[in-house]
């Protein structure tokens, strides 16, 4: 293939990534130390673009998250399974604090601001402590009084690894939620404001495609002689919008857990390709049995030129099979999460952090007309369209 021209104004903060490291099975990492896997800033850019804010008002500004008001939750877009998080903590006031640290934690009950499961408490006198988890006691002699602390969590299987400020804090087996969220606690009525910076999430399962060094790697050109409107600049994917072809992955895929981030202009449109065969067929149209693979679509939804569509066109849905609901796309201009979960018949798409579809093929017979196997890719639908921070991992368990 013909290589691609790597020169291109970056628009936002690209996300940062890298693989590098050995993950030491029992003794943790050293300081600083980055396992393989896929590895998120959290607090670059903007609050939506990693979070999702329910029942308490926060801010990002200058790479600092502050928990300003309310009883609720700042949790990550994806679901986590095994993973590393780094992060600084400080409260903002001196006594009295609260607040705490959520992960493989559910979506809160109906009427509740914060969910059951585990906890890193944060409360004075108690931060390190979960409660329910026998071994994860509390260490407030490794917390350093009115200042900024440092936290890191593994989390690999049923086990969970806490250091404080670089010291082993305690390290447990016997988690029983295998998946859930990662989340902050605002409690300020009752605790007072907490900020927090440097947050680092690796998500250990999941392996970068879109990365300078290993692009084509991954990814090619369907058409090698119609390629030039692809464009890479470090992490950033730029569809530059002139006639030309797909990006097609290099290998194929069953089941599987895709993560990226996009950006559209005002009315603009793409789309994910999953399990297509080698020429890219994603609509199902008058083909033998399995021939197509689908589309998972973007789009500009709140653009007046789209305002007729049917409801499966709109962002995230199964094009043509399945509706997104609800619709949750940012505004053109903003960064966009999608998450695309394969297994079998079984499609679980989360765009901006909730979850849109959950279909099969008892739900919807066509998918069992669609392909088990095949690759990615990325469209061109002839208008600018940004990529980032494309991963791939193992299925989330059903």
């Amino acid at each position: 293939m013909p290589s691609l021209p790597r020169r291109v104004r970056p628009l936002l903060l690209p996300a940062a990534w890298f693989v590098a490291g050995v993950l030491l099975a029992a003794g943790g990492l050293p300081a600083r130390q980055c396992p393989p896997g896929a590895r998120l800033l959290l607090t670059l850019g903007e609050l939506s673009d990693h979070w999702v804010v329910t029942g308490c008002q926060a801010q990002l500004c200058d790479g600092v998250l502050e928990l300003l008001a309310g009883n609720g939750l700042v949790r990550t877009h994806h679901p986590q399974r095994d993973f590393l998080l780094r992060l600084e903590w400080k409260p903002q006031r001196k006594e009295k604090y609260d607040s705490g640290i959520y992960f493989r934690a559910p979506l809160p009950e109906p009427g509740r601001p914060w969910p059951p499961g585990y906890q890193i408490n944060l409360l004075q006198g108690h931060e390190g402590q979960v409660g329910g988890l026998p071994g994860a006691r509390p260490r407030p002699d490794l917390v350093k009084p009115g200042c900024w602390n440092r936290m890191e969590l593994l989390v690999q299987g049923d086990r969970a690894q806490l250091k404080i400020n670089g010291r082993l804090a305690w390290g447990v087996s016997g988690l029983k939620r295998s998946w859930g969220y990662v989340g902050l606690q605002a409690e300020v009525p009752g605790g007072g404001r907490f900020a927090f910076r440097n947050v680092e999430l690796v998500e250990l399962a999941h392996r970068p495609l879109l990365t300078p060094d290993g692009f084509s790697e991954h990814w090619e050109p369907a058409d090698p002689r119609r390629g030039q409107c692809w464009k890479m600049d470090r992490d950033l994917l730029l569809c530059t919008g002139e006639r030309g072809t797909w990006l097609r992955s290099r290998k194929q895929y069953a089941d599987f857990n895709l993560r990226l981030q996009y950006r559209l202009q005002p009315g603009g449109n793409s789309g994910v390709y999953v399990r297509v065969p080698r020429s890219g067929e994603h609509r199902g149209r008058s083909l033998g049995e399995k021939d197509a693979g689908v589309e998972i679509q973007i789009l500009d939804d709140a653009a007046p030129r789209y305002k007729n569509l049917k409801p499966y066109q709109y962002s995230a849905s199964v094009y043509a099979i399945v509706p997104a609901r609800p619709r949750v796309a940012h505004p053109a201009g903003k960064w966009n999460s999608l998450e695309i979960d394969c297994r079998g018949t079984r499609y679980r798409i989360w765009h901006n952090g909730h979850l849109v579809v959950d279909a099969d093929a008892k739900s919807h017979p066509e998918l069992a007309q669609r392909r088990l196997k095949g690759y990615l890719g990325l469209q061109n639908h002839s208008e600018p369209v940004w990529f980032r921070q494309v991963r791939i991992g193992p299925p989330l368990p059903q």
